[in-house]
Parts: C-alpha cells; structure tokens; sequence
C-alpha cells in the first residue's frame, strides 16, 4: 500500500480515537477515567494497525516521535484534557508515546509482530485492569500511592496472556506464561505512569530473549 494513504488511514484511526474520548467525556462527565482510557486502549491498536498497513519505520518513526512530542505539548498545557485529565499526577500519556517511539526505532519493521504484542500488552491489559479495578469490588493493596485491586490485577495476567498467545503464534506456552507474567507485575509498579514504559519495554526484551 502507498505510504501516504497508509499514514492517512493511521491518523484517521487516531482522529476516531480522540473524538470517541472527547465525546465520552462530554456524555459521562464525572467518569473522568473513561475518556483517558479510551484513548489509552485506541491509541495503542495503532501499532498493530501500522505493521498491517506496512508502514515504513522512516514513516513510523517520526509519526510515533510527533506523537510523542503532542503528548508532551498537551500534558502541560491541557490542549485536550480529555487525554489527561485524571485524579492523579501522571505523566503516562508521555511514558507511552516515549516506549512505543523507542521500539519503533529498534525493531521496527522486522519485530513488528513482537512490537505490537507488547504495546497491546500495554494497551488493553492494562486498560482494561483499570476499568475492572475501578468498578467491580475486590481486594485492594497500595503500592508507591498507587491503588491496586485483585481483580484488576487479574484482568491484567488474563489479557495480556490472550494477546501474547494471538500475536505470538509459535511461542510455547511456558514463555507465553512468563512474559504475560512479569508485564502484570510491572503493571503493579505504575508509579507515575511509568508502567507505559517498563510494561512494553520490557514485553518486547523478554520475548526476544525467549524466542518471540
């Protein structure tokens, strides 16, 4: 596929995304969490979408790093804080941009199938765990100001175990295991976002190690 139209369907997708983010925020105002996690999980299908449309890395490359450099922008200015506005200081939407930018460059596009399982890791597992933390009651422990829940966290393990096992076709289940397993307990030290970096960063190290 031409280049160009492949970076214009990515942009659309993310266009959809924020509009989605921006209308939930203006329907459920006082579920301030939805918006950002709506744009937490889309933004993260963006990866998967590239290496599908075959985006170039000379292409992929400076659009994850823009993307970047806006969350940047919008993290300290609040040009949409449907994006940030949380109840916490976070600088996540940055870690994110900053992860994704970082494994573009160094495996991008002849790991792409690795690359996307751990930002989907990080997309949806960790999307998801905050949504079912949020709103469905279980035990709950605090680990460096941050709230986590068992169900949360076990929503964590069981999708991003269904991601790697999709994605990483091949993979025995032994590794698929460890890996699903060290990205739940890198969730667990999401002090100031910063699992949006250690979770894909360190999907993508272990899986290479073990063969993915």
């Amino acid at each position: 596929m031409n280049p160009g139209l492949s970076l214009l369907l990515a942009g659309l997708w993310l266009a959809v995304v924020l509009a989605g983010a921006l209308g939930a925020r203006r329907l459920w105002p006082q579920q301030r969490e939805l918006s950002r996690k709506i744009v937490h999980i889309g933004a993260g299908f963006t990866v998967p979408l590239a290496w599908w449309l075959e985006i170039p890395r000379q292409f992929a490359l400076p659009a994850a790093a823009l993307a970047t450099l806006f969350a940047l922008v919008n993290h300290r200015s609040q040009l949409l804080p449907a994006v940030e506005d949380v109840d916490r200081r976070s600088a996540g939407t940055i870690a994110y941009g900053v992860s994704i930018t970082l494994l573009i460059a160094l495996g991008w596009p002849q790991q792409a199938q690795l690359i996307s399982a751990a930002v989907l890791v990080m997309a949806l597992g960790d999307g998801i765990a905050g949504l079912v933390g949020a709103n469905l009651p279980s035990q709950r422990w605090r680990l460096f100001g941050q709230t986590k829940s068992l169900l949360g966290t076990a929503a964590m393990a069981m999708v991003s175990l269904l991601v790697l096992a999709s994605l990483l076709r091949g993979v025995p289940w032994p590794a698929l295991l460890a890996i699903a397993g060290a990205a739940t307990a890198l969730e667990q030290l999401s002090w100031g976002g910063l699992d949006n970096l250690s979770v894909p960063l360190g999907v993508a190290l272990l899986g290479f190690k073990l063969g993915a």
